[in-house]
């Protein structure tokens, strides 16, 4: 027999954290994609690959999905539209003639370096109204909300779910 409406518990997706942090990931993206969009029509994948390839040069695809919290597939796929922009090449390496590098190229770094420092103010704008300790406590309690998350997963077996 399958329980009524009136039987179940209700759950307001408003006051579900989950929920809620979703809501909250959201309007900050789109909020710092606006600028890199509108700039240079890139996604917020092939943004994360510039970011992590200005940071870390070179690196092969893989290491690119282990610095962005991107999946194989959302890094293919950034990397693809990067090379045929012009913004990003591949390269073989000296050392490892099986290892593909992947770099920006020096428009690649242009662009990099033109949109910094606005996703910088915007990351400001949106901190806008907290102290530097209210800044410092929310990093915090976000560290912890994660790690607690990632306990969660780790704890989770196929009988669980």
């Amino acid at each position: 027999m399958t329980p009524r409406n009136n039987e179940i518990d209700s759950l307001n997706l408003k006051d579900f954290f989950p929920y809620e942090v979703r809501i909250f990931y959201r309007a900050i993206s789109q909020s710092v994609a606006t600028i890199y969009t509108h700039a240079y029509g890139l996604t917020v994948y092939q943004w994360r690959v510039m970011v992590v390839l200005g940071n870390y040069p070179p690196l092969s695809a893989s290491e690119v999905v282990d610095h962005s919290s991107l999946d194989k597939v959302q890094v293919s796929r950034a990397i693809k539209g990067l090379l045929k922009a012009g913004y990003l090449e591949r390269g073989v390496s000296s050392a490892d003639k099986r290892r593909v590098n992947l770099f920006l190229t020096r428009e690649g770094r242009r662009i990099l370096s033109e949109l910094i420092p606005q996703v910088r103010a915007r990351e400001q704008e949106i901190l806008a109204g907290l102290s530097p300790e209210e800044e410092r406590i929310l990093r915090s309690l976000m560290t912890r909300v994660r790690t607690n998350a990632e306990k969660c997963l780790n704890t989770e077996t196929p009988e669980t779910l």
